[in-house]
């Protein structure tokens, strides 16, 4: 396997990808949904929002620039869009774990309120051809690296890992693929041809966004109800680790660097799941063959830091300790104790620190205005340079 190992160190201040949508990107979307807006006056006007995204986190002085996610109307959206012609709806619920975790917060009866009117649950119902399927990132390459000018930049995907646990139903998926691996392969032929043609484009960060580990495998009352489906926890937990390394393990990186987030849920600063790492590390942070890992840490529900005592110590893990959720801010020292206690159980020079989550996993974003996100993303530039130096 070629690695990246010690590249990305620069990135201290880091953060998940998505930000706050500016109305008037909501608007126009709608009016692209309704069809009285062109895809081209769409783009100009994404092209401006990503434009405005960009100059703030340059004068906040994060250490890798997204696009803030402004093509998408949600962090998954990528996988329905080029795999619709593969999917069929199903009415009748997600699944396993579909009436449990509802989502809690301070959002809750909004999400509640937005979930009312979604279409019904899509899940793979035809075979996968990778001839048929459209890159899931190429249109938001080309303006975000011309605009970077040069500085470090990412971009974000849904990881194989978790929306392959999603999107094979019994009954459905099983009449085309025997199991959820034979589905993952097909899956993650997608995604490394994604990966490696970033690569080839000269994007220096790449990072998937898989939740299932925690959101499905350390959640107790999630756990539970796999095992009540006659479900084996452990074994899911070895099939989402192959889903994700079949989609990176032995790509050359040629000096950029791949990444991991996990949380809990982040949905108009609502969570989904609670649980601590325990159940998945060894296996997860010891197994995955990526180089950096984005974990939340920004409350109790993540558990302590022991668990980071199996990722290898030559991989970054980014310390998700200030809440994308709410405006608060957390106090600097407070943050640097942290830090000094995750360095218990991986090397400080090893750690880096951003928000749990993005702004706006989903387009209506969190509960919390412009100004405030470009607080929290000082506050992270602020300690990383109290605690790493510039």
């Amino acid at each position: 396997m070629t690695t990246s190992t010690g590249v990305g160190v620069m990135y201290r201040a880091d953060h998940v990808g998505s930000l706050l949508r500016p109305p008037e990107l909501l608007h126009a979307r709608q009016e692209y949904a309704a069809g009285t807006l062109d895809l081209p006056a769409l783009r100009r006007l994404e092209d401006a929002c990503i434009q405005r995204a960009i100059t703030m986190q340059r004068a906040v002085g994060v250490g890798v620039l997204s696009d803030g996610e402004y093509r998408r109307s949600s962090w998954i959206e990528a996988w329905d869009r080029v795999l619709g012609p593969f999917e069929v709806e199903d009415a009748s619920g997600a699944g396993v774990n579909a009436n449990i975790g509802r989502w809690r917060g301070p959002g809750a009866e909004l999400v509640e309120q937005q979930t009312r009117h979604v279409a019904p649950r899509k899940f793979i119902g035809k075979k996968v051809q990778l001839d048929q399927v459209q890159r899931m990132t190429a249109h938001e390459i080309g303006f975000l690296q011309q605009h970077a000018e040069g500085q470090p930049f990412k971009i974000t995907m849904p990881g194989v890992g978790h929306f392959a646990g999603n999107a094979f139903k019994p009954g459905i998926t099983d009449s085309i693929y025997r199991s959820r691996m034979d589905l993952v392969r097909d899956l993650a032929a997608i995604q490394r041809r994604e990966i490696e043609a970033l690569i080839g484009q000269g994007v220096p960060y790449i990072q998937m966004d898989s939740l299932r580990y925690v959101i499905q495998l350390a959640d107790p009352e999630r756990r539970a109800a796999l095992q009540a489906a006659g479900i084996d926890p452990d074994q899911d937990l070895e099939d989402t680790i192959a889903a994700d390394n079949l989609a990176v393990s032995g790509v050359d990186r040629r000096g950029s660097v791949i990444a991991l987030h996990m949380c809990r849920g982040n949905n108009r600063s609502t969570w989904a799941a609670q649980g601590s790492y325990d159940s998945v590390a060894e296996k997860a942070f010891g197994q995955l063959q990526v180089d950096r890992f984005l974990l939340e840490y920004d409350d109790e529900r993540s558990g302590g830091f022991e668990p980071l005592r199996f990722v290898p110590r030559h991989k970054m893990v980014v310390l998700g300790l200030i809440s994308s959720k709410t405006p608060q801010l957390e106090p600097v020292d407070l943050l640097r104790g942290r830090i000094e206690e995750a360095a218990r159980f991986h090397p400080i020079e090893a750690l880096a620190i951003s928000p749990q989550c993005g702004f706006a996993s989903t387009e209506g974003g969190n509960l919390l205005s412009w100004d405030e996100q470009q607080r929290k993303l000082e506050l992270v530039v602020e300690t990383a340079r109290k605690v790493w130096g510039s």
